[in-house]
């Protein structure tokens, strides 16, 4: 039987060596871990809070037969820096703008899930000449009350017991009440894959500080700007989210001027993985147009 690896233990060098399977670039002296695949039109995938770039791995071979693909963990995330930096929407929207940069990536279409998806708009409205096209997956950014859980680890104390408990518990019960709709699709395989990065030293640190920061849906503003701009943009939402419930997606349909709107039936706040096939084909389709 395998010994359990406690969760916030393991130097990220030693880990990425281990498991990390894309490319590291420096970004202003921050590390970057990435994953690229595919030619074509560029498109770049950002991950959403709990996640790091595992979240696309039933998307990415489908979307790089047409298109040059970029996964990117976003920093504090996956195999990237685990540096004290002021984690948020403009953070990892200059993180973006750095890596286009250094790649010599002119425009691109970006495919951002939650607190990915904000980062894309924040993105955009900053720097809408690089953009060609939105696909938000189930995005923050509107007004949207803190789930219970969020409020539980936001007091001190009790949110680092609960991260440092030498249990799969907590992590499993915060994807199957608020991420996974279909209980079944949360597999150990897949369990231990999309938490495989907490493993490293000083990632409950940036995950306290981001849920205690409260970010996610501050995007009002930055909403209704993107809803002047002429970017295709396609919002895509799981009908039971429960994060982010899909009158969210609905209301953001109503301000993004010409925007449209794709609910998938029973799947929740990760719908790209839950209706893979499906969603894969919706994004190859608007990404091609």
């Amino acid at each position: 039987m395998t010994s359990f690896i406690p969760w916030n233990s393991q130097p990220l060098d030693a880990w990425a060596d281990k498991y990390a399977q894309g490319q590291f670039i420096d970004l202003d002296g921050h590390r970057t871990h990435y994953l690229e695949k595919g030619q074509g039109e560029p498109v770049l995938l950002l991950h959403g809070f709990f996640y790091d770039s595992y979240i696309w791995a039933e998307n990415i071979d489908a979307l790089a037969e047409h298109f040059k693909v970029y996964a990117l963990d976003l920093w504090g995330f996956g195999y990237s820096t685990r540096e004290r930096l002021d984690y948020g929407y403009p953070l990892f929207a200059h993180q973006v703008l750095l890596f286009m940069n250094r790649l010599g990536i002119e425009r691109a279409s970006l495919v951002g899930q939650s607190m990915g998806g904000g980062t894309a708009i924040t993105f955009c409205v900053q720097h809408r000449p690089r953009v060609n096209k939105l696909l938000l997956v189930d995005p923050g950014g509107m007004p949207n009350p803190l789930p219970f859980t969020e409020k539980i680890f936001n007091f001190p104390v009790i949110g680092e017991f609960i991260l440092s408990l030498n249990t799969n518990m907590a992590r499993r019960k915060v994807l199957g009440d608020y991420w996974i709709h279909q209980q079944d699709l949360i597999t150990d395989h897949y369990f231990k894959n999309v938490t495989r990065f907490q493993k490293i030293k000083g990632t409950s640190a940036v995950l306290l500080s981001i849920l205690r920061k409260q970010f996610f849906d501050t995007l009002s503003d930055e909403i209704q700007m993107l809803g002047q701009l002429d970017v295709p943009t396609l919002l895509v939402w799981g009908r039971e989210d429960k994060a982010i419930p899909v009158q969210r997606g609905e209301a953001m349909h109503r301000i993004v001027r010409g925007s449209r709107l794709t609910i998938f039936d029973n799947a929740g706040h990760v719908p790209n993985y839950e209706c893979a096939a499906a969603f894969n084909q919706v994004a190859i389709d608007f990404l091609q147009e």
